[in-house]
């Protein structure tokens, strides 16, 4: 009996100071790691360059949202049928143009426009019309460089192909934008191909590395592990829970997106990633009580589609905005 107590005084013992030492290391984690020191901090980021607002990811919509002093452009990348990186969320040509086929079979000077009109892949209700646009081009990643050579971009490379990373990796790198350029992909192996191939380019935590973030957080090992990734960026699951979403979601998705809502949005997650100098980014929100919440939170900035609308939010909540944000 005495040997028993021993091992329980001695678990007991270690248990403690495992979960004292997390708790000391979770508030202080400089003591272990290394903080990040990224160059740009945004707070205001346009999606796609502002979906509501112009035809996504053309250069007219950039340049409205930097008139209105976004901090960072969100946009994605794909490959054309000739080795050009264009900028596009999607791979396929149905949503965005209207014709059949995939970017890929096309080369760049074949490409056809973009529609002048689009339904918001968050806000459902919403349909944007460009009527009369004369900006309905892909534009090339390097065109947006070569346009915006100070301004942090946020890159979602589409499709796990070698030829696009080492491309992306070496305009970033060409343009010397390795320090106020993120990069990555909801999958892993993209993740990982990219940091391998320059680790000097901030990148984002895939779905796998978000899975692996909430276990650490939730066993109490974080604060013991180093991360690679500098900007968490996820979907606030809320947002699919409002009226304009709501009727064509079932009640076990509904429940699903309650609990991820409450896994994932956590404050104390986000504070002590902010401690080691990793930024979080909540998408895609595009209403005043979403921006709210998301500062409330705690997160670095948000991604909407609406830049007007954010930035007339920070206008009149001047307590959210970094002192080098440029919307300052």
């Amino acid at each position: 009996m005495e040997n028993k107590y021993i091992v329980i005084m001695v678990l007991g013992s270690v248990f403690v100071g495992y979960v004292v030492t997390s708790l000391i290391l979770f508030r202080f984690p400089l003591i272990l790691h290394r903080k990040k020191k990224l160059c740009f901090r945004p707070v205001h980021i346009s999606h796609r360059g502002g979906a509501g607002e112009n035809i996504e990811n053309t250069m007219t919509a950039f340049k409205h949202a930097l008139s209105l002093g976004t901090d960072m452009l969100e946009i994605d990348c794909h490959l054309t049928k000739d080795g050009r990186v264009i900028v596009s969320h999607d791979s396929s040509l149905k949503r965005v143009c209207d014709s059949e086929g995939h970017i890929a079979e096309y080369d760049f000077e074949d490409l056809p426009l973009l529609k002048e009109h689009h339904r918001l892949d968050f806000k459902h209700s919403f349909t944007y019309d460009g009527t009369g646009s004369s900006d309905r081009k892909f534009p090339l990643l390097e065109e947006v460089f070569r346009e915006f050579p100070e301004i942090p971009i946020n890159i979602d490379i589409k499709i796990d192909d070698d030829e696009l990373i080492e491309k992306v990796n070496a305009l970033i790198v060409k343009h010397n934008r390795e320090q106020i350029t993120v990069w990555g992909n909801k999958s892993s192996t993209i993740v990982n191909k990219a940091y391998a191939l320059n680790p000097n380019i901030p990148t984002l935590f895939s779905i796998g590395g978000v899975v692996k973030l909430i276990l650490l957080f939730y066993s109490g090992l974080l604060p013991f592990v180093p991360l690679k990734e500098s900007t968490l960026e996820v979907l606030m699951p809320s947002i699919f829970l409002g009226d304009d979403v709501l009727p064509i979601i079932g009640g076990k998705v509904r429940f699903v997106l309650r609990v991820l809502d409450v896994l994932l949005m956590r404050p104390a997650l986000f504070h002590h990633l902010e401690r080691r100098g990793i930024q979080t980014y909540l998408w895609v929100l595009n209403e005043e009580q979403e921006y709210e919440r998301a500062f409330q939170l705690g997160a670095t900035g948000v991604m909407t589609d609406f830049p007007t609308k954010l930035k007339e939010y920070l206008d009149k909540n001047p307590q959210y905005r970094r002192p080098n944000s440029s919307m300052s």
